[in-house]
């Protein structure tokens, strides 16, 4: 299992956490979380956080720019992933929040293999619009996102629901009630039995 942090976090930040308790009902499951590949550009570099791609500008062009440059980086290391322990595509989950969640929909349905599944944390759907000519394989999702979500708007959920139910995504929505921009318990446990269901 990969999972994609937010902006400013890294690899060995909170996110990876979830893997501790999912680790109890997932005993052979490897969960792996790396840093992203960019210096988090808006706080000190001394801060050390990692970003995917700059959020300075939220244009929403902006944000499918920066997606998609980011993607063969991403690609290369899920590639070397399974290279490296000889596991096929089936076998790998990708897990994000935020601006991992942005990360996972894009480039989960982009590849020629399809991966077991995609969950996905307070995040949102960039490339909707070239999804369904470019998708090569059909991963389902779930997608988890509190309703009082302070920095991706709640209704980012049902847009990018939309977007996957247009390219033929199956995906399955869980609202966390007066959350924000956060993982709630229901949440965790939301997370879980779906990767259980589809992991095995």
């Amino acid at each position: 299992m990969i999972f994609l942090h937010g902006l400013g976090d890294r690899g060995d930040g909170g996110l990876l956490s979830l893997g501790q308790v999912w680790q109890r009902v997932l005993p052979t499951t490897e969960f792996l979380c790396p840093d992203a590949p960019f210096p988090f550009d808006m706080a000190p570099p001394d801060m050390g956080g990692r970003q995917w791609f700059s959020l300075r500008d939220f244009d929403p062009v902006k944000l499918e720019e920066g997606v998609k440059n980011a993607a063969p980086i991403l690609n290369d290391y899920i590639d070397r992933v399974l290279a490296k322990r000889s596991l096929q595509p089936k076998s790998l989950a990708l897990v994000g929040f935020s601006q991992g969640t942005m990360m996972a929909l894009y480039v989960a349905p982009r590849r020629a293999e399809q991966i077991a599944c995609v969950v996905g944390y307070s995040g949102l759907l960039r490339g909707a619009g070239t999804l369904k000519a470019e998708k090569k394989s059909s991963p389902p999702v779930l997608l988890v996102h509190g309703t009082a979500d302070e920095v991706v708007p709640y209704a980012a959920m049902a847009e990018a629901e939309r977007g996957l139910k247009e390219a033929e995504i199956p995906v399955t929505t869980v609202s966390s009630k007066d959350f924000g921009h956060s993982i709630d318990d229901r949440g965790v446990m939301e997370g879980l039995m779906f990767l259980k269901k589809h992991l095995g």
